[in-house]
């Protein structure tokens, strides 16, 4: 089953009796949450996601930096404000912690978006590799 992540428009309607997905989809535009691509740039060390909408190309971004050998630092997200309240986001946050973690390695973060991600998925167990600051 497809997982969506529910725009505040799309939530309302969903609990006054929109049931279907597809309904869903069409309603205000709430993509798959799992169909975004995430491309992992290490020499510019950053996470991207090229979004398309009305026609016009952009990304997003999440900004790190290998600050000793197995310590990163997750620095910042950017998301065109149209693609805000999307889950393009908590993507991004889940590729890096995912590398952090295969890779065995340390994080600090200082990225409000990223802390709160971690924050709420206590489940994916990440915390084990943030450092606290």
């Amino acid at each position: 089953m497809a997982r969506y992540l529910l725009s505040r428009n799309c939530m309302s309607r969903f609990t006054q009796g929109y049931k279907n997905s597809q309904r869903l989809r069409k309603c205000c535009g709430c993509r798959d949450f799992s169909s975004l691509n995430v491309m992992h740039d290490r020499q510019n060390q950053r996470f991207t996601i090229t979004l398309d909408g009305d026609g016009a190309v952009s990304s997003a971004v999440l900004k790190y930096t290998i600050r000793h050998d197995q310590q990163v630092e997750l620095m910042s997200t950017e998301v065109p404000q149209s693609h805000r309240g999307k889950g393009v986001a908590a993507q991004l946050a889940k590729a890096a912690l995912d590398f952090v973690v295969k890779e065995n390695l340390k994080a600090k973060i200082s990225c409000s978006y990223i802390r709160k991600y971690v924050d709420e998925n206590p489940h994916l167990g990440y915390q084990a590799h943030i450092e606290d600051t």
